[in-house]
């Protein structure tokens, strides 16, 4: 769900599809990162 409203937002540039984004993201447990790996968004699609 997370990365549907990501790629919303990249499509229509909504400030309230970014809030929506950004409460979604904090109400989601934090996975732990893997050593040694860094975490980073694909912006391509």
């Amino acid at each position: 769900m997370v990365d549907l409203t990501w790629r919303l937002f990249c499509m229509t540039g909504s400030i309230d599809s970014y809030l929506l984004l950004r409460e979604m993201e904090k109400d989601q447990p934090d996975p732990e990162p893997e050593q040694g790996s860094t975490e980073t968004r694909d912006l391509t699609n």
